[in-house]
Order: C-alpha cells, then sequence, then structure tokens
C-alpha cells in the first residue's frame, strides 16, 4: 500500500483512533486499570464485547509471556490481534475477472457511490465493465447512477421506473455477454432488512442472477458504518435471506467507532472487499487488514 494510500487511511480513522490514543500516551505503568481500559474502550468502538475481549485477553497473554511492558510494545501487539480476526478473502470480485458482483444494502449505505467509483477504477485499468441499474423503484436512483456511469465512461443498462429488477439483471447479463464485458457491477434498490417481503424480493433478484450468469457472481453488502450497531443486525438480516459474500464498509471517516468493521466480519465470518474513508475515488481503498487496524490503533503512526 502506498504512502499516500496509508495516509488517507489514518486520516479516515482519525475519529476511531482518538479514544485508543488516551490509553496509549496517558503513559504509566502497563496495569490492571490499563487492561480494563484497553477492553473497555474496544466495546465503545462498537468492536462488540465477544471480539473486544478476545483481542484484549490475546494481548495481555503475548505481554505476560513476551515481557512488554511499554504502552507502545502492546499497541503494535494489539494492531495485529486484531488483524487476525478479518476472516481472509477467498477471491477478490473486483480483480479476479471476469466476475458479477450485486451490490444489496439499505437506502443510503453508499451503494451507487461505491458502484461508480469501482466502475471508474475498473476501467482506468483497462477491463471491459458494464454498470446494471436494477434500483427501478427510486424515483433519483437510475439518475444518479447515470451520473456516475458518464464520469466513469462505462455503459450502464437499466429499464424504466418499476420494471422487475431481476429481469434487468436477466438483461444486464445477457448484454454483458454480447460485450464479453469481463466486469459487470449490478445497483440494486435499498432494502429494509427489517422487511421480509422486500427481502424475499431481493432473494429473487439474487437468485436469478446466480442462474442466468456464465461468471462468478458475488454479492457483496454495502454497510454504513456510520450505523455502528445497527450495521451488525442489518448485516445479520442480510447474510440470512441472501447468503452474503463480503462487505463493502463506508464513510469510515464519519464515525468514531471504526470497530464495527470488525464485529461485522468477525462475527458472520466475511471478508471486507473494500472500504471507504473518504470521498474521493482513491479513499475507496482494497481492503488490508494489517493496514487497517495499524491505522484503527495508531502502530506505525
Amino acid at each position: 500500500m502506498g504512502i499516500g494510500l496509508k495516509e488517507r487511511l489514518k486520516r479516515g480513522l482519525e475519529r476511531s483512533r482518538a479514544a485508543l490514543n488516551e490509553i496509549f500516551y496517558m503513559g504509566g505503568e502497563v496495569d490492571e486499570e490499563f487492561w480494563d481500559d484497553l477492553a473497555d474502550t474496544l466495546v465503545l468502538g462498537d468492536m462488540g464485547a465477544e471480539a473486544a475481549l478476545e483481542v484484549s485477553d490475546s494481548v495481555r497473554d503475548c505481554a505476560a509471556r513476551e515481557g512488554l511492558r511499554t504502552p507502545q510494545q502492546i499497541r503494535r501487539v494489539l494492531a495485529q490481534r486484531i488483524a487476525e480476526l478479518f476472516p481472509v478473502p477467498e477471491r477478490d470480485p473486483f480483480e479476479d475477472l471476469p466476475s458479477c458482483v450485486l451490490f444489496v444494502g439499505i437506502n443510503g449505505a453508499g451503494k451507487t457511490t461505491t458502484v461508480g467509483k469501482l466502475a471508474g477504477v475498473a476501467q482506468s485499468e483497462g477491463h471491459r465493465v458494464l454498470i446494471g441499474g436494477a434500483d427501478t423503484f427510486r424515483a433519483a436512483a437510475i439518475e444518479q447512477l447515470q451520473v456516475w456511469s458518464d464520469r466513469a465512461g462505462v455503459e450502464m443498462i437499466t429499464r424504466d421506473r418499476g420494471a422487475d429488477p431481476a429481469s434487468v439483471c436477466y438483461d444486464v447479463l445477457e448484454e454483458a455477454e454480447k460485450r464479453s464485458s469481463d466486469l459487470v457491477l449490478i445497483d440494486t434498490a435499498g432494502r429494509l432488512h427489517t422487511s421480509p417481503e422486500l427481502m424475499r424480493e431481493l432473494a429473487k433478484v439474487v437468485s436469478v442472477t446466480r442462474k442466468r450468469a456464465t461468471m462468478p457472481v458475488s454479492v457483496v453488502l454495502v454497510i454504513d458504518a456510520t450505523t455502528g450497531q445497527n450495521g451488525l443486525s442489518q448485516a445479520k438480516e442480510f447474510n440470512e435471506a441472501l447468503d452474503i459474500d463480503g462487505l463493502v464498509v463506508t464513510k469510515l471517516d464519519g464515525t468514531a467507532k471504526g470497530g464495527i468493521a470488525v464485529a461485522i466480519a468477525h462475527q458472520l465470518n466475511l471478508p471486507i472487499y473494500r472500504i471507504g474513508v473518504g470521498e474521493s475515488i482513491e479513499d475507496l481503498q482494497t481492503f488490508d487488514a494489517l493496514a487497517f487496524s495499524e491505522a484503527l490503533v495508531g502502530e506505525g503512526a
């Protein structure tokens, strides 16, 4: 990861890092109070009690075994232990091509923006990209996606508002075959995870896409990090209904609780493919577990 990307990552996770910095910069002894504060801070950062205790116990064991006495030594081990909680993806659906990716999630999570940014990157790398607009419910959805596809210089296939989204996906894949596209990115309508009827409809979209595609299909859940623990319950519902392949976590720069990325990935055993740490295209980064964990705890700063 280049220095520019690392700096962006550190800047994006600044608010999440602030609470941990208080513990590490207080100096003094690594005593019982230090370990209690560490566990509490990890929990309050939305990492979840299970992951937070697993990490703090593991770091404490390592400190005892290796005679680590300074907060700085412990910070290094903490970053390593957090990184180990993240599942390693078997493949990257945005780089291991050909590939079709269906983006799902609630309204406002950043699906359309993510599709646009990823399309732009893939197009600039010389790939044959096709965007599918299967959000035929929201009035401005197609227009918004069109703006991104124009910006990326990528063709978009969609249908009129109110069209059946599953049939849109079918048409997109048919067109992708004709064009020999190697990356197909399909934006779906925002779904409330609390609505069984809407989730069933989305499950149909996923099923049709998986049956029609002649390339590997990945269902990727886009989660807004600022939703905190609610993001975890969203992820559980979507995963139960759709059998999610992995995650994109957006808006990490807008929260002081970046630990939510750890909680979701760890509890659901889902890989994170990309993270958003700012507004620009460069701020949507390929997820690197160790770089993320170091930026989260301030190691290597």
